[in-house]
This record gives C-alpha cells, sequence and structure tokens, in this order.
C-alpha cells in the first residue's frame, strides 16, 4: 500500500494503488473513503464532481421508492439511509461546506381511487418489509402541507425518508477528496489497459497513461463506454433519461411546502422537493431514449401538468432551470459492487433512481473491498459477477 503523504508531487500520470474512473458522486465517494483508509488514489474525469447529480432531486427515499420485486434492494436502501445523517454531518465537517441535508419527510399521495388503492398496496408491502409509514385521509394530507390539491384523496407520511442537495453533495465530496489527498486526471478515459491479464490502469483521450494496482470503473451511464474491457465483463448500464425543472419560491410564498411531496399521476411518477434555499426541484420523466439528453416542450409540460394536479399553485411560480439527466440503469434496477472477474477491475455502477441514496454505503463498501479484498455482507447480493456466465477464459485482447 502507497501512502500518499509520501509523494513529492501529485502528478496524477504516476502509479497508484487506486485508480477511479468516473467524477460523479459515486466515483467522488469512492475515491474519498478509499483515501481515508490510507490508499494512493487518483480520479479521472474531465470534470468532477458534473454527471447526474447537476440534474438528480436528492431524495433519500428507501420507504417510498418501494417497487414489488425490488426487496434486496430495500435492505441497502434502507441501510445507507440509516448511514446518512452520520455521513453528512462528517462530509461537512471535514470540508466546511453544506450538503443541504434536510430530515424533513415526504409525503406521498393519491389523487383518484385508483392511486388510492395503490398506495394502500404500497403502505401494506411496506409494513410487511418492516418499514414505517403512516396512512392519512386526504384532509390530514392537506393539513401537513395545505397547498395540495383539494382533490387529494389520502396519503402516506414517512417521516424517515428525507432529502439532500445533489450539487452541494457533489462540491462537498470534490473538496474532501482533495483534502484527503486524491490527485485528479481531468479527462476522459478511453481504454481500458490490461496487462497479464489483469486490469493495469487506463488510457486517457489524449494519450496520457494511468497505472494503478485496481481499477474502479464508477462511471454512470458510460461505464459500458470504457474501451478494453473484456467483452463479457462489460457493465450491462444503460442511460435511462430524465428531465427535471428547478423554480423559485419567492419569500411571499414561503412555506410552499414544508417536505418531499409525490405521486403517481395518469401512471407518471412525479415529485416537488423543496430546498430551505427556497428552490422547488419537480421531477421526473424516464425515457428510455438512448444517450439524448434534450430538454423537450414535452417533458416540461408533463411536469408542469402533473405537478399543477398535486399542487396547484406552482404554476405562479418562476421558472428557473430546466435539465435532462441520465440514470445508469442496470437489468434488475440494483448497482454493480465490487470486483469483476478481471483481476484489478471493480465495479461501482448501475445505481439507477438511487444514486443519492446509496451514496453513503457505496463509499463504505467500495473502500471496504479495496483494502480487503472481500465485499460486505451488505452488498454481496450486488456483485457484478450475477450477470456474467461461469468462469471461462477472459479475452482481453
Amino acid at each position: 500500500m502507497r501512502s500518499s503523504h509520501s509523494r513529492s508531487d501529485d502528478r496524477p500520470g504516476h502509479g497508484s494503488d487506486v485508480l477511479v474512473v468516473g467524477g460523479g458522486i459515486i466515483g467522488l465517494v469512492t475515491a474519498w473513503r478509499a483515501a481515508q483508509r490510507g490508499l494512493d488514489v487518483v480520479l479521472a474525469d474531465p470534470e468532477p464532481g458534473g454527471g447526474a447529480a447537476q440534474v438528480a432531486a436528492g431524495m433519500l427515499a428507501a420507504v417510498t421508492e418501494l417497487h414489488y420485486g425490488e426487496q434486496t434492494l430495500l435492505a441497502l436502501n434502507v441501510e445507507s439511509a440509516r448511514r446518512y445523517p452520520a455521513f453528512a454531518a462528517e462530509l461537512s465537517e471535514a470540508t466546511g461546506l453544506d450538503t443541504g441535508y434536510r430530515a424533513c419527510g415526504t409525503l406521498a399521495v393519491a389523487l383518484d381511487s385508483d392511486d388510492r388503492a395503490h398506495l394502500r398496496d404500497l403502505h401494506a408491502l411496506q409494513a410487511r418489509c418492516g418499514l414505517e409509514s403512516e396512512w392519512l385521509s386526504g384532509r390530514d394530507c392537506r393539513r401537513l402541507e395545505p397547498m395540495l390539491a383539494p382533490g387529494v384523496r389520502g396519503g402516506l407520511r414517512v417521516d424517515g425518508d428525507h432529502q439532500i442537495d445533489p450539487r452541494r453533495l457533489a462540491k462537498a465530496l470534490v473538496a474532501a477528496c482533495a483534502q484527503a489527498g486524491v490527485r485528479f486526471a481531468h479527462g476522459w478515459a478511453e481504454r481500458l489497459s490490461v496487462v497479464r491479464d489483469r486490469a493495469a490502469g487506463i488510457v486517457l483521450a489524449d494519450g496520457t497513461a494511468l497505472t494503478a494496482d485496481q481499477v474502479v470503473l464508477a462511471a454512470g451511464s458510460l461505464s459500458g463506454r470504457l474501451g478494453g474491457v473484456p467483452e463479457e465483463l462489460v457493465p450491462p448500464v444503460r442511460p435511462v433519461k430524465g428531465q427535471v425543472l428547478r423554480l423559485t419560491v419567492p419569500p411571499a410564498y414561503a412555506p410552499f411546502l414544508s417536505r418531499t411531496v409525490r405521486a403517481v399521476v395518469r401512471g407518471s411518477d412525479v415529485y416537488l422537493v423543496p430546498r430551505e434555499n427556497g428552490e422547488l426541484v419537480v421531477g421526473a420523466t424516464s425515457e428510455e431514449l438512448g444517450w439524448d439528453t434534450t430538454v423537450t416542450a414535452g417533458g416540461v409540460y408533463q411536469l408542469l401538468r402533473d405537478a399543477h394536479e398535486l399542487v396547484p399553485g406552482i404554476t405562479e411560480l418562476p421558472l428557473t432551470e430546466t435539465r435532462a439527466g441520465l440514470r445508469p440503469a442496470s437489468p434488475d434496477n440494483a448497482p454493480l459492487l465490487g470486483p469483476t472477474a478481471l483481476p484489478g477491475l471493480l465495479l461501482a455502477t448501475g445505481h439507477y433512481r438511487n444514486g443519492v441514496l446509496l451514496t453513503a454505503v457505496t463509499g463504505d463498501v467500495m473502500a471496504h473491498v479495496l483494502t480487503t479484498g472481500e465485499l460486505p455482507d451488505e452488498a454481496r447480493p450486488f456483485t457484478p459477477r450475477r450477470f456474467t456466465s461461469a468462469p471461462r477464459e477472459l479475452t482481453t485482447a
């Protein structure tokens, strides 16, 4: 193990213990936690702190994001939510930066009888899974959030589902990495270097070669596009487009909402996440359109239409930003964490709609496996090897 404190220069071209490919929040937290364990870490990304975090709403919604068939993922989500308060506090203390973490709770509401039946079923599933949520009448929902539409038929109050500002989180993680001695290589990773059947580093688009004992591929939806990865080990991650709006709540309208409010409107999820600084995030569409990140009139209309049915007063607010980003989705909607069948190559990708929520636990998991070679118990169901066939000779040419 190399010590970052023993180096006389900070040129990223020198060899390192760990090379993290991707500077989104998952790559950043992996680099930070690994450096805290005494590993010498280089992170390769043209713009660390960018990526999906710049678009995400930042809901920490382990309970209200529960979906049928995802009970295994639920355990990881709940564990990460449990760690979040200490994680956010540690990050803020280390950097002096506010991450926007708010223990504000979430209210999921129903606008018609079908939505009400769906929420009742979800409430029953939550109860079977040992999760805490409280069923409220429509009147009780409006008592909590007076801006809700009069037609709200009922809802679920989940005090344990919180939020964080992903943009502030990313900024704080960049600062924490720099403080911990992580070195940044500002460039696109073009190709994985494989030497004697082992991952040995990467080559950047400008031809710069970076070497490392271990390579972590944490490039979000781009993780499957790194050249040089053996065909059978290419991460099965695809981009899923999401369009998001940001509005501003003028002081005269405050408080507009006190907590995250979400619903299913005409079969589409919509959520409103109020920030303490007056920003209101509305999202998000879910579109299987490949690498397209165009903000469309239809996407903006859909979000505003559905949000207006939920909270009619939203149309009085200034619209300040429209963005589209790409979620990295795996075949089972769960992340790929840990070693692959190619020695020296690890994955931290495929977090789909739970990337922000899983940041806390992912950093711990990846630091553990990088220092011990073993996945901790909570991460074993998410090994990348669940998507590969029986062991066979790797093609590294």
